[in-house]
Formats: C-alpha cells, structure tokens, sequence
C-alpha cells in the first residue's frame, strides 16, 4: 500500500511538472510568434495579413520559406524531423526513443519564422512537439527508464493541447486517438495532471485568449438535424481530400530540398492570398468572426478551398507548422457557409451561422485526425453547452462514416508518417 502511495505521488508530481514545462515552452512560442507579427505587420494575432498589399501578400512567405529553407538544408537530415509526425515516431518505436534537443530548438525556430513569414500552418503541431520535448528531457534529467519516459512525453503532448485550447480533458483523449497511448490508470495519471495544471497555467499566466472565443448555440428545429448530417458528410469529404492532397505532395516532393519546397509552399499560399488574404497565418482571427456568426457567403466559401489546398500543399512540403488550427479554420468556414445559406432561405427558422461553424470546426477536426471524441469533447468543452452534443455528435459520426467510406481510414499524421522518407525513423 505505501509503494503505491508512492509511486501515485511520484506521477503526479511528474505530471504537475511536465504540465508546467510544455506551458512556459508553449507560452514562449506563442509569445515570439506575436512579437514577430507585431514587428512585421504593426498587430499581433495575425490579424495584419489582410492589409498587406499585393505584392507583400506573395514575396513574405516566399522570402521567409527561402531564409528557413536555406537555414534547414544546413542541418543534418535527422535534426530536421519536427511536429506531431516526429512525436508519434518516438512513442511508437520499440526502444521509446527520446526526444532530441535539437529538433526541439528547429522545432521552435521554425514555427515562428513560418507562421509569422505568412504560411499557411499552425503553431498547435509546434506545440505539441514542444510539450513532448520538454517533458522529454525533465525524463532524461530524473533518469528515468524507458517506459516511465513515454508516459511524461505523451504527459507533455497532451499538456501541449490542453493550454492552447483550454481542453484539458480533450487533451487527454487527444493522447489516446491521436498518439495512441494505451490506458492503464497507472500510465495516464501523469496525462491528466498535465493537462490539467497546462490549463490552468495557462489561465493565470497568458495575458490573452487561448486561441477563440465560441459563443454557446443550439438548434432551432429539429428538421436541422438533416443539414448537420449534410454537413458531416460534406466535411468528410474535405478531410479526405485534405489528407490525400497533404500526402500526394509528401510523396512527389519527398527529395525536394528545403530551399526549394518551402518558398514553393510560400509561393502557393502567396499567389492564393491575392484572392483570399485570409488564408496566411493562422486564421485564429477569421475563425473567430465565423463562430460569433459574422462570416459571409463572399468569405467563407472561397475561404474553404483556399485554406484546404494552401495548408494541405503546405503540410505535404514539409513547412515546420502544424496542421490543426487550419483544419478548425476549414470546418468552421464550410459550417459557415451551410448556415449562411440556410438563414438566405429560412432566416427565422434556422440556427446562426456561428452555430454550423463550430458544429463544423469538430467534425473537421475529428475526421481529418480521427479522433472523434477527442473533437466532440473539445467542442463540450470550449462551448460549456451540452445542447451542442447531439449535433455535434451527428456531424462527426457522419464526417468519420464518410471518410472510411471512401478508403481513408486513418489519421493524416499516420498518412504522412508514411510518406515521408525513411531517414525520418533514426536519429
């Protein structure tokens, strides 16, 4: 009984610290990431893309993808490995290796310099990588065996998701479906302590918002339950388009140098936001006007396939950012754009907008990362509304039903570990 006490101590307090850890390195990115927009374009938030005038809309992510390119092609191929797909590499190989200091450091470099550069790619994939990484070497530092080591690596993943969300305990099924971490309540005391004290480190030390506000909704009629099963089954066919486009561009583009692949992807997302600006950075900012129902048709549904393509191409030419945001900004946009369309034809019958949009953003979420519960309980969680449950549930059982209809069964991270060369593996 007291070596349980123990060991239940000792896990917990490895957690608490793992929690703390992945929330300084996350809240240090988030911060350099402001401060480098603030600089740039005079606002942080990423919100100052849209007053860039043509010609800054394209050469920014050009000139930044050749400086980081440039800056990646020095390194040793190894150290180049960073994001979610390099996490997943070392929880799942057999010896449980460890995370490297370097990738953690290219990791860091990198995202800032893509996201503030105006690529199309999140900071969340960073983050995770970074929380991950931090708890990574606190193990090394405790010398801890191998096993116990994985456990405060996923600890620090899902620390990761929980303070950029506040979802602490989506973070947790975050580490279940996404990184695949077997429960044992021995294993995941540490998981749940990290997320937690990540949420509310977060809470006391950020001095802004998380990532967006969602503003609690709920269904007019009920004969809306049939445009949420459109729209479930709608954005399971943008998550497989999403997750095919990411890979087919891993593939064909997998001996490309960085100097040539990232200004390639700066190019795209460049020449795209001549049309719609939106599409650089983030996008925290545009998914925000959609959730408080504020979008319109002009946005939002041009905003769906410029989004898709720039972050897609973007993932698949291996630009240092992550993938998550986005596909939130994808989902809310198509959301978006069904509830606009039903307040054209039914203004006093149907739900806001806002109310598709964050329907929409979990489906997304659940079907391009298959992790369906991890997205319905983020959705609990951001909305503190248990009337969204029911749609939200119809939405993301339709997006994973059509998905695996179509032969796209498994998670764009497990999709892209698999395309990417072999090289990726060691180190």
């Amino acid at each position: 009984m007291d070596d349980d006490r123990t060991s239940s101590i000792r896990l917990a307090l490895l957690g608490l610290l793992s929690g703390l850890l992945a929330t300084a390195a996350i809240l240090a990115l988030r911060a350099a990431i402001d401060q480098g927009q603030r600089f740039l374009l005079g606002v942080g938030g990423g919100a100052g893309y849209e007053s860039l005038p043509p010609l800054a809309r394209v050469a920014l992510p050009v000139v930044a993808g050749l400086l980081l390119g440039l800056l990646f092609d020095l390194l040793p191929r190894a150290l180049r490995d960073v994001g979610v797909v390099h996490v997943l590499n070392r929880l799942q190989s057999p010896g449980g290796e460890r995370l490297p200091v370097a990738n953690i450091v290219t990791q860091f470099v990198g995202a800032v310099a893509a996201i503030v550069g105006g690529h199309s790619v999140d900071r969340e994939g960073p983050a995770v990588h970074l929380g991950a990484g931090s708890a990574s070497l606190l193990g090394r530092w405790l010398k801890l065996d191998a096993e116990e080591e994985r456990s405060l690596l996923a600890a620090g993943a899902a620390a990761a998701i929980a303070a950029a969300f506040d979802t602490p305990l989506a973070a947790v099924v975050f580490a279940i479906e996404v990184l695949r971490v077997r429960y044992e309540v021995g294993r995941f005391l540490p998981i749940i302590v990290a997320a937690v004290t990540a949420s509310i480190a977060s809470r006391v030390l950020a001095l802004t918002p998380a990532s967006f506000t969602v503003i609690p909704e709920y269904l007019s009629t009920h004969w809306e339950i049939v445009a949420v099963l459109v729209l479930g089954g709608g954005i399971g066919l943008l998550a497989s388009g999403f997750s095919t486009l990411a890979v087919r561009t891993a593939r064909a583009t997998s001996q490309w140098r960085c100097v040539i692949a990232f200004p390639a992807a700066g190019l795209l997302t460049g020449a795209i936001a001549l049309w719609t600006p939106q599409v650089m950075g983030i996008g925290y900012d545009t998914l925000a006007v959609m959730l408080a129902g504020q979008g319109e048709l002009a946005l939002v549904v041009p905003l769906v396939a410029t989004k898709l393509i720039a972050t897609s191409v973007s993932v698949g030419l291996r630009v240092p950012g992550g993938l998550i945001g986005p596909t939130l900004v994808i989902g809310g946009a198509a959301g978006a754009s069904l509830g606009l369309a039903l307040a054209m034809l039914a203004s006093d019958q149907a739900a806001s907008s806002g109310f598709y949009a964050t329907v929409g953003m979990a489906a997304m979420m659940g079907a391009t990362l298959r992790a369906p519960l991890a997205a319905l309980t983020a959705l609990l969680e951001t909305t503190a509304n248990p009337n969204i449950i029911l749609p939200g549930m119809i939405a993301v059982a339709s997006a994973e039903v059509v998905r695996r209809s179509i032969g796209n069964s498994r998670s764009v991270f497990d999709m892209l570990r698999d395309a990417r060369p072999v090289a990726r593996r060691r180190g």
